[in-house]
Parts: C-alpha cells; structure tokens; sequence
C-alpha cells in the first residue's frame, strides 16, 4: 500500500492516542502501589498501636521482634505473646483504625491455645450495617501462641475507589481511542468508494466515447449520401442522432473534466486571457445551442485575467448556460466587474426565479439538482456549478451564490494579482 500523507497522519495520530494511554496506565499503576502502600502503612501503624497497649495494659515488656505481619494483601497478624481480652481489643481496634483514618469493614479471630484454633471475633462494618461473615477465612500459625489476626474484606476495592478520578480520565482516553480508530475506518471506506467511484466514472466515459465516437462518423458519413439527402424523413431522423450524439459527447466530457478535477489531475496553464474575447466566444457558443435568444449585457471592459483558458473559458460557459436554462422565456443576464480593496468581483445576474433557501447550501455539491416541476426537461446531471467551484478553488478564487430581487446572482472573486487593466 502507498504510504501516503493520509497514512502518515493517521499513523501519527494512532501512535500519539497509544502513548498517551500507556501513560496514564502507567501513572495509574503508580498511583495504585502508592495508595497500596499508604493503606498498608496505615494498617500496620495502628495494629503496632493496639499490641502496645496491650502490653502497657498488662504492665508487660514488648518484644523486640516484629509484631505485625502481613499474610496477604488483606489479612494480616499481630502478635501479642501475652493474654488480652476480646472486647478490650476490639475496642483498641476501632480507636487505632479511626486514628489513622482507616474507614473499611474489617473482622477479627483470635487464637485459643487451649483449644488449638481461631475464635471468630466480629465483623465490624464502616458503615454500621451487618455484613456476611466469613469465619473460615482465619488461618492458624503454628509459630505464635498468643496473636490475633484481622481480615480487611474490602480492601482492594478501596484501592479502585479511590482511584476514581484516574480511572474516568483513562475510560475517556480509551473512549478517545475508540472513537478515532472508528472515525479513520469511516474515512478509509469512504475513501475507498470515492475511488472506485471515480475509476468507475473514469471507465465508463472512455468505454462511452469510443462507439460514440463511431457512430457520429458514421452518422455525418450518412447524413452526405443522396439516400439520406433526398429523403427528407430520413435526413431529419439522422440529425436527430447527430444532434442528441453531440450532446451526450458533451455530457461525457463534463464528467471527464470533473473526475480529472476531483482526482488533482488537472494542471492549470495559466497564461492571460482576454476577458472580451472569452465572454465573446461564450455568447456565440450559447446563441447556437439554445433556440430561445438569451439578452447577454457585459461592460466592454478591456480586462485580462491570469487564467487556464480551457477551463476560464468553461467556468463562464456554465455559469451563463444554468442561467439560461433555468431562466423564463426571454433570458436576461447581466455581467459587472466590481473593483474592491483586495480583488475584484466578476458578477452574473439573471432574471429567473433563483433558488429556494433550503437548496442553496447545497447548489455546489456533485450531482445536486434543486427540485423543480421542469426537472425532466432540463438536460445535465447537476455537475456544472460544482465543475465550476472545484475550478475557482485551483486558481485560488472564491464562488458565491445568492438569490436577489431580480433572480439570482454568481460572484467570482479574483485577486487583483491575477488582473491587468
């Protein structure tokens, strides 16, 4: 596949989606092992606290060993290695846990020697509520005589609640992700239509021109013989087919012009241009085509534009032609040149009945036709205007369209760099 600029930016930004995520999975893992180890710390500061006053409560030495162990990441125990009481070290439990700020559900087994197994003590809830308890969670330890042990059932669920803020920016960032991947699959597809689109219209103009091609040949040979010419029924029916012949040969070249365009074939020949010679030329073309005689009003102004003839040439063609199409009976169209500060506007107004509101937004898209009763009368296939957008837009024009009193108007605006009086 062509690494092309498309590619590359949605290369780029895939990897910079990807970074991003496995950043923040990487601050949140940090953030998880800190607020691991804080809640540990926590657990065994407090537990340290009880084992002390119990031996302070019994007058008893401390042991210097280590009193508090951790057995996994919820349940540890603390060993005392001299007797206590069970409510007098639930109540330590509840002080010490509150001190350090130590709000989770916790319960507690203490170890009877003489019977050799963990008594349960109590499950003791945050939130005062009673919950399942678990009396066979508790383990015994054959190393120590004279310990507790404490079970925190919903530590590691603190852990990810406290963790929240980290965890709505990472759902977002996935959410990003998601979006995107999904965004760039859409515009792959519709990338992929568009050019087989194009190759299918390219395709089938260049299949359509050749008979066609054949059968004007054919047709203008035919239309000399005496056989035709001395018929007059056959004469007329072979003009017919010369006639509508030339006029699908235009329509396969409007096509042609606009797929060329759309695919950024098309390399200007910029070179100036008389703007007489061309509106000229335009009139004569348009006075031949249509049998209604259209009013074409200009300022014979000695203008030259810095243009590609061939296609300046079909810009103006097209603009004046929907005006007559779409015009009354007798056509009006009045071409200005308007001087601005920064360029000048090149103004089409005709005297038809314009366009609806809801249409004009879209009266440049491909194939976009407003609805009107005449539709099916009207030849084209609604690529005019956006032949004519897609061609202003490769000299670095600007095309508008608005609806006046008088019917519709088309301006082109054209830098002043690009005319010489």
């Amino acid at each position: 596949m062509k690494f092309s600029k498309l590619n590359s930016v949605i290369l780029a930004g895939l990897i910079a989606i990807i970074g991003v995520i496995i950043m923040q999975l990487f601050l949140l893992n940090q953030a998880y092992t800190f607020e691991k180890k804080e809640s540990e710390a926590k657990i065994f500061y407090a537990l340290q606290d009880v084992v002390e006053k119990i031996h302070r409560d019994n007058n008893t030495l401390l042991p210097s060993a280590n009193h508090v162990r951790k057995v996994n990441d919820s349940y540890f125990i603390a060993n005392v290695n001299d007797v206590f009481e069970n409510n007098i070290l639930e109540h330590y439990l509840k002080n010490e846990f509150a001190k350090v700020k130590l709000d989770l559900d916790f319960e507690y087994a203490i170890y009877n020697c003489a019977t050799d197994e963990m008594v349960y003590g109590n499950y003791i809830a945050a939130d005062g509520k009673p919950k399942k308890k678990c009396e066979n969670c508790f383990t015994k330890n054959s190393d120590l005589t004279y310990y507790f042990a404490v079970r925190f059932p919903k530590l590691q669920l603190s852990y990810f609640s406290s963790l929240q803020q980290y965890w709505l920016f990472t759902l977002v960032l996935f959410g990003v992700l998601i979006i995107y991947v999904y965004s760039v699959l859409l515009m792959l597809k519709q990338k992929h239509y568009t050019d087989l689109q194009r190759d299918f219209i390219n395709n089938m103009t260049h299949e359509f021109k050749t008979p066609l091609s054949s059968i004007l040949i054919a047709s203008k040979y035919a239309s000399s013989q005496d056989e035709i010419t001395k018929n007059p029924k056959l004469s007329r029916y072979l003009n017919i087919i010369i006639e509508q012949s030339n006029k699908l040969n235009q329509h396969i070249e409007q096509i042609l012009s606009l797929a060329k365009v759309e695919s950024s074939q098309i390399q200007l020949q910029l070179e100036k241009i008389n703007w007489l010679k061309t509106i000229e030329l335009v009139e004569e073309n348009i006075a031949l085509k249509y049998p209604k005689k259209a009013v074409i009003s200009y300022e014979n102004k000695a203008i030259t534009i810095l243009a590609d003839r061939f296609h300046f040439y079909n810009i103006i063609y097209n603009v004046i032609e929907n005006a007559v199409k779409y015009a009354n009976e007798k056509p009006e169209i009045e071409i200005s040149w308007k001087e601005n500060q920064s360029n000048y506007e090149l103004q089409f107004l005709d005297n038809g009945q314009g366009i609806p509101e809801k249409d004009l937004p879209f009266i440049f898209d491909k194939f976009y036709r407003v609805s009107r009763e005449d539709n099916k009368e009207i030849e084209g296939f609604g690529i005019g205007l956006s032949y004519v957008k897609k061609i202003c837009q490769l000299h670095h024009w600007n095309v508008t369209i608005a609806n006046t009193s008088n019917g519709l108007q088309i301006t082109i605006r054209i830098p002043k760099k690009d005319i010489y009086e």
